[in-house]
């Protein structure tokens, strides 16, 4: 269903029927269309973002987009939309879409991508991370916001069924009591340190502020070969995503009522990504999650019924989280986002932020410059932090 470009206007309507009032193009049991942005040079389409609608039963897929010709000739094989084109802003225009993907990794272009969708109206998903700096993400949160835009990130750990179930657990039931401190990692892989905090410790800190709140404060330590890292360390990963630091990193986070969270990744022999995750720490126990499980590429998650943190003791061991739910995925490349793009239309149909929104992509990009802006100035920060500008970028 091609919809009226005035059903978007949602500022002017949610003025004069109040907050939650239904976009008048986006109701309940409606057919909307959507397209899908990628570049093969650029980022791709992310971690198969060109299927993320073909499980939606009331959204058609219209046209993908792609300037590398066999790159899209292939989207397009497994896609299986209506139409391709090489440029996304003639696949805009000509195909008038109620919804937007915009798949490449690459931060570089997000900003450039997100105006082309705000000036058509389109609500929609984006690829993390969210962007260079905090300073484009304010830029892209307002362009929304002017237009009561709804945008969702690909987020697509903190939704599952299994992740979704501990943060109930912990936080609504209290399995594990007094949530004392986080303990977060990530893959430590090739990309071990500056890499690793951005493009795997998003999904880590976004999980976290579902168990702590939104932080306080962040103090951090990074080194480059075993020694303080300098801005002359300053490295671009092989995906554009802009300025890179250390190959350890060690951060630390306050939260409210005391509770602290840590984040680590450091360059080592091992390098499998099985440490990738969070583990909730609490008076009566620990619940650890683990977000790329293989051969499933899913999360799990385990408790620990002790609070003396120590398996091993007699009846003390790891075991399934309570009232643990069936998973039923058969694939989770395309599965886990399900819940995030249905959840993105129902946040237009009510006129309410997505449960997985633009606004938690910054929020964790906030996290993760706050690294950076408290090692290199050498002093605990505290949040919202005041420079939006890249510090690698700033200083340099």
């Amino acid at each position: 269903m091609n919809m009226n470009r005035r059903k978007f206007m949602g500022v002017s309507t949610a003025a004069v029927l109040g907050a939650g009032a239904m976009h008048s193009g986006f109701a309940a049991e409606n057919k909307y269309t959507a397209c899908v942005l990628g570049d093969t040079n650029q980022g791709g389409f992310g971690h198969r973002m060109h299927l993320v609608w073909e499980k939606v039963d009331n959204v058609e897929l219209l046209a993908i987009s792609d300037p590398d010709e066999k790159g899209r000739a292939q989207i397009a094989e497994e896609a299986k939309p209506k139409r391709t084109y090489a440029d996304y802003r003639e696949m805009l225009e000509k195909e008038k879409p109620d919804l937007l993907t915009i798949g490449p990794r690459w931060t570089n272009h997000h900003v450039e991508y997100l105006t082309a969708a705000a000036e058509y109206n389109l609500h929609g998903l984006m690829e993390k991370p969210l962007a260079v700096d905090l300073a484009a993400a304010d830029k892209m949160i307002e362009m929304i916001e002017a237009k009561n835009l709804k945008w969702s990130m690909a987020f697509n750990f903190r939704p599952t069924t299994i992740v979704h179930h501990a943060i109930k657990m912990v936080v609504e039931k209290g399995l594990v009591g007094d949530i004392l401190e986080l303990r977060g990692r990530g893959k430590e892989d090739h990309r071990s340190g500056g890499e690793d905090l951005l493009v795997l410790g998003t999904h880590v800190f976004d999980i976290m502020r579902y168990f702590a709140g939104d932080p306080l404060w962040c103090s951090a330590d990074l080194t480059t070969m075993g020694k303080p890292s300098t801005l002359k360390d300053i490295y671009q990963s092989k995906e554009n995503l802009g300025p890179m630091l250390g190959d350890r990193v060690n951060a630390m986070y306050g939260f409210k009522d005391g509770v602290v969270g840590y984040f680590a990744s450091s360059r080592n022999s091992d390098g499998n990504g099985g440490r990738w995750g969070l583990d909730i720490y609490g008076s009566n126990g620990i619940v650890t999650i683990r977000l790329d499980k293989r051969p499933f590429a899913s999360p799990v998650a385990y408790w620990l019924n002790d609070s003396t943190w120590a398996p091993g003791e007699e009846n003390v061991a790891w075991q399934p989280l309570p009232d643990a739910p069936e998973l039923g995925i058969t694939d989770p490349r395309t599965e886990n986002y399900l819940p995030i793009v249905t959840d993105l239309i129902k946040a237009v149909e009510q006129d309410r932020l997505p449960k997985v929104s633009m606004q938690d992509g910054r929020a964790s990009l906030e996290m993760i410059q706050a690294v950076y802006e408290s090692y290199l100035t050498g002093k605990k920060v505290t949040f919202p932090l005041k420079e939006r500008v890249h510090p690698l970028i700033r200083l340099t």
